[in-house]
């Protein structure tokens, strides 16, 4: 049986860099499910599909290919064969991946991809919903948050280390928007799952925000 490691929380936490980081020290498979919400997006504005037109979003939903892997010790996502490690991560997917995340045909789609990872081994799943709804029977669970204020901060620096143009304010004011669209959808809402240890980071560094999270776990596996 595989032992799963759920972590949720809103953008900006640093569940990408943190779980990561705790995946190779604890040897289990890193899956970033909201590189695939980003994938879709893509794959969407590729073909010029508005989050409103269900029956085009169904169409290529269908034959979708979305591979998560390990290169040169970094994460490449893969979509339809093309690597689109980068073009995932722009400011427009940041402001549009809420909504194309938001809808039910792409959720329900996504959270069987998601469950048939499972099979590849232990793991380690960061996203919005993995406690709630992709794995309600994971292992442990985690609910990884920080102040709104400190998570566009890291937001910016990020944009700006990659070289993406923007101003906080403007970074601020996207997470807010895409917190409340993620905290307030019909389907799969952000939430913390009733059984998560909560860990706010705020004040953490990332070694600091790993530490813990080992402990959280290494407590889990004791159980």
């Amino acid at each position: 049986m595989s032992f799963v490691v759920a972590i949720d929380g809103p953008a900006g936490t640093g569940k990408g860099t943190v779980t990561k980081i705790v995946s190779e020290k604890l040897n289990l498979i890193y899956i970033d499910t909201g590189a695939m919400y980003r994938a879709v997006t893509v794959k969407a504005l590729n073909n010029s599909i508005q989050p409103e037109e269900i029956d085009k979003i169904e169409e290529i939903l269908r034959d979708i290919s979305i591979i998560i892997k390990r290169k040169d010790d970094k994460q490449q996502i893969l979509l339809d064969g093309e690597d689109v490690t980068e073009k995932i991560r722009t400011p427009e997917v940041d402001n549009l991946v809420s909504r194309y995340a938001a809808i039910k045909q792409v959720r329900e789609k996504m959270t069987a991809l998601q469950r048939e990872m499972k099979r590849e081994g232990n793991i380690i799943m960061e996203g919005r919903d993995i406690g709630t709804v992709v794995f309600p029977d994971a292992d442990v669970k985690i609910y990884l948050d920080a102040t709104i204020e400190e998570r566009a901060k890291r937001r910016y620096k990020q944009n700006i280390e990659k070289g993406i143009n923007c101003n906080y304010e403007e970074v601020l004011q996207s997470l807010k928007e895409r917190h409340i669209l993620e905290t307030t959808r019909k389907i799969a809402p952000l939430k913390q799952a009733e059984d998560a240890v909560y860990l706010d980071s705020t004040n953490l560094s990332i070694e600091e925000v790993v530490k813990k999270i080992i402990e959280i776990i290494k407590m889990g596996v004791s159980k």
